[in-house]
């Protein structure tokens, strides 16, 4: 029995499923958490599915999180998605279940769980999960809900379908779940519209980018600048990408200063791989798109300065 088929076997056995994603959700995060969902409730109606964690963050368009109780942990079966380390799932109460089952397309480094489906090829959590309803598709049901969320994950984590992630498979489940009736432009213009403040914010991203002569990039945002626009660490998601456009730029952090006083680290790369440099720093992720944290302005310049090294030997 391969995994996916253990998986629907371990979902059959339980009356309460309940599921998780990772902290500070992004479309992907969500897409997959309330995607199975979705499937879960469509396929087996007499079931109880709750998605459970923290706030969305801007991302209610998509789907809202369940009030869930302490007592429906008891005996139930927890899934999480989307989450590589078992410190970033959202509502720690998910280790209250009878049976844990995890998901991901993150490398798998904290392999928690009692069953672990991981595919790090592929572009997205929201991709697995189509992958999972597709390898049983006799017992499970998509129904149009689903499909908008599982689509506006693979947008949101392929950057639509920029990224080197997307392959042809992306591409034929993206297409498949288009034929759902959604509409597929307005959530297109859902998951690119900003406020204008981070339209702000942009502008001095662009102005205040330092690129050295390897393509090493860096911004910092401190907090009075995020004070001063108005804006949250979670809208600055959508200016993480903004570096990439650049000819010149090859590898980039953007320093996301926090009400506590450490700084929040995005990596995104071109070509370097980051990931490692990510878990030197209380983080991980992805070969190009990567997370970290740093306690103070001394870490945040020897993150940079790892970037420019990287970004010199990749130039060699």
């Amino acid at each position: 029995m391969n995994v996916l088929k253990e998986i629907l076997a371990m979902i059959k056995n339980y009356d309460t499923i309940i599921i998780h994603r990772h902290q500070r959700p992004d479309p992907d995060a969500i897409g997959s958490q309330v995607g199975l969902a979705e499937i879960l409730r469509e396929s087996f109606p007499k079931k109880q599915i709750f998605q459970a964690g923290g706030p969305v963050e801007g991302l209610e368009f998509l789907a809202e999180m369940d009030t869930v109780a302490d007592e429906c942990y008891k005996g139930a079966l927890v899934i999480v998605t989307d989450t590589a380390n078992a410190p970033r799932i959202s509502d720690e109460r998910y280790s209250l279940g009878d049976k844990l089952i995890k998901m991901d397309h993150h490398p798998n480094d904290d392999p928690y769980g009692d069953l672990v489906w991981v595919n790090p090829k592929a572009s997205s959590c929201s991709e697995i999960i189509a992958d999972f309803y597709h390898e049983n598709q006799t017992e499970l049901v998509m129904n149009n809900k689903a499909a908008r969320l599982l689509y506006a994950g693979i947008v949101g984590d392929t950057g639509r379908f920029l990224y080197p992630s997307t392959t042809p498979h992306t591409l034929n489940v993206a297409a498949e779940l288009m034929t759902y009736d959604f509409n597929t432009a307005e959530l297109n213009r859902e998951l690119e519209q900003i406020p204008m403040s981070v339209a702000k914010l942009a502008g001095y991203v662009y102005q205040n980018i330092d690129v050295d002569e390897n393509g090493a990039a860096k911004v910092t945002l401190p907090q009075s600048l995020m004070d001063e626009y108005g804006i949250v660490d979670s809208e600055t998601a959508a200016i993480v990408s903004l570096p990439g456009v650049i000819d010149e730029v090859v590898a980039w952090a953007i320093f996301v200063e926090q009400p506590e006083g450490y700084y929040r680290v995005r990596l995104r790369s071109k070509g370097p791989i980051i990931n490692e440099l990510a878990k030197q720093h209380h983080g991980g992720g992805h070969p190009l798109a990567s997370g970290a944290n740093a306690k103070d302005d001394k870490e945040v310049a020897v993150i940079y300065q790892k970037i420019q090294q990287l970004c010199k030997q990749y130039k060699k």
